[in-house]
């Protein structure tokens, strides 16, 4: 039985190479996308793995969505939680739609996804789902007051969420990146991105690869008696 996996944000960066392990892994996967088409097709043109669109934001459209997949190909087994987004500023510049975008989508999209396939798999005996948080959910980090927040929600959803699905076969977990080498951090100046890479102990960014392998680990057979965890990803950046 070839298991099916659900990547969100799972056509670029990080959840581009999260898609492709765990496709080699053996999964048939899919692969949500926010708002890029195009580029959604060219992924899925190059790689083979299907990609449908929605907001994870949105409670509805997750229901919809994944009520869909499970008609389309059958029930949802893993769930990798990537989507996300920033709205970064000062408290004193950020609006509420800051504020709330990011909570909706970033946090939101984690209970949304789950209300869609956690009692799937429940009442199946298997299942797993991973949390993608950040190194600044752990940490904190200076004008993303929003983005830590909803990351380090994040963190304790995966604990809480992990205690109701241990005794059926379903595990829980969270990985928590520090900087990685993808278009996001790509845009950071480089005089600022110069100063992230000295913090880093290993002295140098991660690569969106070294996540994916993290995340291929959680979601295998291996892992079965892991689950409330958090893995934290980051080249020593931040040690806890």
């Amino acid at each position: 039985m070839t298991r099916i996996a659900i990547v969100t944000g799972g056509t670029r960066g990080i959840g581009e190479a999260i898609s492709l392990r765990l496709q080699a892994d053996g999964y048939r996967v899919i692969a949500n996308y926010a708002g890029n088409s195009e580029k959604a097709q060219l992924f899925t043109q190059r790689t083979g793995i299907a990609a449908y669109q929605w907001d994870v934001g949105d409670h509805q459209a997750c229901l919809d969505s994944c009520a869909q997949i499970t008609a389309d190909i059958g029930p949802i087994d893993i769930v990798v939680n990537n989507a996300g987004i920033t709205r970064d500023g000062t408290i004193s510049r950020m609006s509420f739609d800051d504020w709330n975008d990011v909570m909706r989508v970033n946090l939101g999209g984690c209970f949304n996804m789950a209300k869609a396939t956690f009692p799937g798999m429940v009442e199946r005996g298997w299942g797993r789902i991973v949390n993608i948080g950040s190194i600044n959910g752990q940490a904190g980090q200076y004008g993303q007051v929003n983005y830590a927040a909803a990351k380090s929600g994040i963190h304790g959803f995966t604990k809480a969420l992990a205690q109701e699905g241990a005794k059926k076969g379903v595990t829980v977990n969270a990985i928590a990146p520090g900087y990685v080498d993808t278009d996001m951090v790509a845009a950071v100046p480089p005089a600022v991105l110069e100063k992230i890479v000295a913090k880093i102990p290993v002295g140098r960014l991660g690569q969106a690869q070294e996540i994916a392998r993290g995340v291929s680990f959680l979601c295998s057979e291996d892992a079965g008696f892991v689950t409330g965890s958090t893995m934290s990803i980051n080249g020593g950046q931040h040690m806890y």
